[in-house]
């Protein structure tokens, strides 16, 4: 009988897929999506392919696994942003911070390199429904606020935040602090009202 790690055998299960989705994250952090191959990742974290096939039996579930188990995460912290910030303009502001400081973290980058390869279409199912989740706490203010198509509106202003952060640079403080203040001015003002 193999050993565990853990108390019961679930929480060893657990623990060990948690240590193969941030290593395959790591993998892809230091070397592009090609660096992700089961291969590399038993070598990773010192398990046989036979082991590593009980967690993931292709390269294309692992890729789904770790753009899945991301999704959620980022959902909850856009939602918690805009659950604690008062009236829509804060409620606004907080999203588009929360948004954009999830696109500017190197494990997005990742995600978004990986969702770009060849998935069977049931895993871009499920990546495109939690995707929608990230749009939710935004389209919900507008909605409450009485915005007109509140979903098409949110799906506009995450294209406005992609491309604010391609302007944003860490440790330069001021000017990304511009650069979020022009994002947030733009959304609630557009160009010309």
């Amino acid at each position: 009988m193999p050993r565990i790690s853990a108390d019961t055998v679930a929480e060893h299960r657990a623990n060990r897929l948690r240590a193969l989705l941030d290593a395959g994250r790591d993998l892809v952090a230091e070397g592009g999506p090609d660096a992700l191959t089961l291969a590399a990742l038993a070598r990773r974290v010192g398990l046989s392919r036979p082991s590593l096939y009980e967690y993931f039996r292709s390269r294309e579930e692992l890729v789904a696994a770790i753009v899945t188990d991301e999704l959620p995460e980022w959902a909850k912290h856009l939602e918690k942003a805009v659950a604690t910030a008062n009236g829509t303009p804060a409620q606004i502001e907080a999203y588009l911070r929360a948004e954009l400081e999830i696109i500017t973290d190197g494990s997005h980058s990742a995600v978004v390199a990986l969702s770009a390869h060849a998935l069977p279409e049931s895993s871009r199912t499920q990546i495109r429904n939690e995707h929608e989740r990230l749009l939710a706490p935004l389209a919900g203010v507008l909605r409450e606020a009485n915005v007109p198509q509140p979903e098409l509106r949110a799906m506009l202003v995450h294209g406005m935040v992609e491309a604010a952060s391609r302007t944003v640079s860490p440790g330069n403080t001021e000017h990304n602090e511009r650069v979020i203040k022009t994002l947030v001015d733009q959304v609630l003002h557009g160009v010309l009202q």
